[in-house]
């Protein structure tokens, strides 16, 4: 039998903490589920370090997992108190901004690599974590798809040390596969390895954290919410119906009374044809101001316009970022996005009260 982190939580759904009907699963206690061949390893989070059910909760654990899978599994429980967890998970990082879009295909990786760039071009730290977990492109878009991060042990952990190019830190599943293979996890295996990005990356001091999350609304989404307090969310659209469509739907989930994300505004991407000999020129090949006119429709700030420049593609195929050559007409809208975002930020942070991580109840 194949014993994965759902494996786990499955199972230790049935024990109880004393004198409640809550599992310890539903209560958060279970935490950081590894699971390698006979060895399953878990966190147990308590109240306190003095907790009188520590021991006995750590042994029904364990006693229901021996009961559901057998004896042969060496079985390792970690109790922690409480007050040792609520240290934020990033110390180092000042604003953490999830880059999202409705739907597929319009160029929001291409958006988060490039904003990232011209963010660490104003002198900041910026990092960027590949969260599109199934179609992981960062690597390529920064040229490095044969690299491998380094770990460094500090204090007992294990920490994985980003690739930084660019004046960017970055991690990404990617670098941790072939590049050729397909992914093909369930959903609580991708949470749980991009929570390992996360939580494991040695980040350090950064003013902006990116997240490239992956299109739609899905566990991933609720993964980064509820492991890390988002400062903001950047929606990326193209000017289309159909896409702007979708946009309405990731907006709405920001704004949910159970998320709470605040909207830092939209970018529109591939807004109009530009061809290189011909700067003077636009195509609106896909509508015009669609995303604009939603933006305004929906009373958030507009962030900007892309256009569709060869060079972006060059740039993503080559591993050389448009944002890098600032003289570019492209690398100037993306200069002047990182500007309009990090404006953004700050009127969030001087307006609104910090965003916490989300806690959503399991049914």
């Amino acid at each position: 039998m194949t014993v994965i982190p759902k494996t786990i939580t499955d199972i230790l759904r049935k024990v109880n903490f004393p004198g409640t009907n809550d599992n310890v699963v539903d209560l958060e206690m279970v935490q950081e589920i590894r699971t390698a061949g006979s060895r399953i390893s878990f966190t147990l989070v308590f109240q306190h370090d003095n907790d009188p059910n520590i021991q006995a909760l750590s042994e029904a654990c364990a006693t229901e997992i021996e009961n559901s899978l057998g004896k042969e599994y060496d079985i390792l429980i970690t109790p922690k108190g409480l007050h040792r967890m609520k240290a934020p998970v990033l110390p180092g990082v000042k604003n953490i901004i999830a880059i999202a879009s409705g739907k597929g295909g319009v160029g929001k990786s291409t958006v988060a690599t490039n904003l990232a760039v011209a963010m660490a071009k104003t002198g900041a730290k910026v990092g960027l974590i590949d969260a599109d977990i199934f179609g992981p492109s960062i690597p390529k878009m920064f040229g490095e798809e044969d690299a491998r991060p380094l770990m460094e042990e500090i204090e007992g952990r294990d920490m994985i040390i980003p690739i930084e190019k660019f004046g960017v830190k970055m991690l990404s599943i990617g670098f941790f596969g072939n590049k050729d293979n397909a992914l093909i996890w369930r959903g609580p295996v991708a949470s749980n390895a991009l929570k390992q990005l996360i939580i494991q990356g040695l980040w350090g001091e950064l003013d902006y954290l990116l997240i490239d999350l992956p299109p739609g609304t899905s566990d991933i989404h609720l993964t980064v919410v509820q492991t890390l307090p988002v400062t903001g969310s950047v929606i990326v659209t193209t000017p289309q119906d159909v896409a702007l469509a979708d946009v309405i739907k990731g907006v709405s989930m920001f704004r949910s009374k159970s998320i709470e994300v605040p909207v830092l505004g939209i970018v529109e991407n591939m807004s109009w044809f530009t061809p290189e000999e011909l700067p003077d020129n636009k195509y609106y090949i896909f509508g015009k101001d669609g995303g604009r006119n939603l933006a305004r429709k929906m009373s958030i700030p507009f962030l900007g316009q892309i256009p569709i420049v060869m060079s972006i593609r060059e740039g993503g195929d080559q591993g050389i970022p448009v944002a890098w050559s600032e003289n570019s007409i492209i690398g100037k809208a993306f200069i002047a996005l990182a500007a309009n975002v990090i404006d953004q930020l700050n009127y969030r942070n001087e307006n609104l009260r910090p965003t916490e991580r989300v806690r959503i109840k399991k049914s």
